[in-house]
């Protein structure tokens, strides 16, 4: 199957309207209904109902939308992908948020330097949760990336589960508190992600979120390694005893063939390995 009867489906699926999808397309709607046509003949099931008023997806037409919106993203990445590789000065992506490596990046990247395949390596830093994002549009080969995440087409291995900690303004009531609860917070364990995500939405990076921390305006929960790592007058960090675990991992595109991208992961795994015998003697 060609990929332009997946974006003439795609077109008309979302528009639900025959006229339109064709203008977006930039073509006349006779072709575009033609080529529908062609499309239901070749797979032998009808994708839309149409009356004189209306477009509908089938059951059919449902199933297709979702995996053809997945093969074209998939095509769209290769093609990012095979570019980025033909470049005349050939680099690595590798996605990870500012406060997001677990304290892993550096010894990650000077054990990678020492790979007979390693490439330069070029640092995408990103925004709350667009490392896997990143991914699978083929702008990233690897990842850093905290749970939850979106495991959809990507390969991944869990490299460090951190307690969380609690970061108040030095005025917070609890902030005298040597360890605190969850329920300190009025948080339960099934709310904790939740919460997470909603005061990250105060600010737009962790410098930001921490001086609305300092301000005393939001309570934020955090893995323990950013309190080793970002200390800041007015905030002060507290373990919670019964919130679930950080987990970090890393990502890569399943089916990866690229020896440069698997010699990354085995650099990151290998420093997060260090980092737990340090830990544990």
């Amino acid at each position: 199957m060609e990929s332009r009867p997946l974006r003439y489906f795609v077109a008309v699926a979302e528009e639900l309207n025959f006229a339109r999808a064709a203008e977006r397309l930039g073509i006349s709607p006779p072709p575009l209904s033609r080529a529908i046509r062609r499309l239901e003949t070749e797979l032998g099931a009808v994708l839309f109902e149409r009356t004189t008023h209306s477009v509908a997806l089938t059951a059919a037409g449902e199933v297709l939308l979702a995996e053809a919106r997945f093969a074209l993203a998939a095509l769209e990445a290769a093609g990012r992908r095979a570019r980025r590789a033909a470049a005349p000065e050939p680099k690595l992506a590798l996605a990870v948020k500012a406060d997001g490596d677990g304290g892993l990046l550096e010894a990650t990247l000077a054990r990678y330097a020492t790979d007979p395949a390693a490439l330069p390596v070029a640092i995408r830093l990103c925004a709350w949760h667009e490392q896997t994002r990143l991914l699978s549009r083929g702008e990233a080969d690897v990842a850093l990336v905290y749970e939850p995440y979106d495991r959809t087409g990507l390969d991944t291995e869990d490299l460090a589960a951190e307690p969380r900690v609690a970061a108040l303004a030095v005025s917070h009531p609890l902030a005298a508190r040597a360890a605190l609860n969850l329920a300190d917070l009025g948080l339960r364990p099934d709310g904790v992600q939740r919460y997470i995500d909603e005061t990250r939405g105060r600010g737009q990076d962790l410098a930001q979120l921490l001086t609305l921390v300092g301000l005393g305006d939001v309570v934020a929960l955090l893995p323990a390694s950013v309190a080793d790592r970002y200390p800041r007058p007015g905030v002060v960090y507290r373990p919670i005893l019964d919130a679930p675990p950080a987990v970090l991992a890393v990502a890569w595109p399943q089916h990866s063939r690229s020896t440069a991208t698997a010699a990354l992961v085995r650099a990151v795994v290998s420093a997060a390995e260090d980092a737990r015998e340090r830990e544990a003697g």
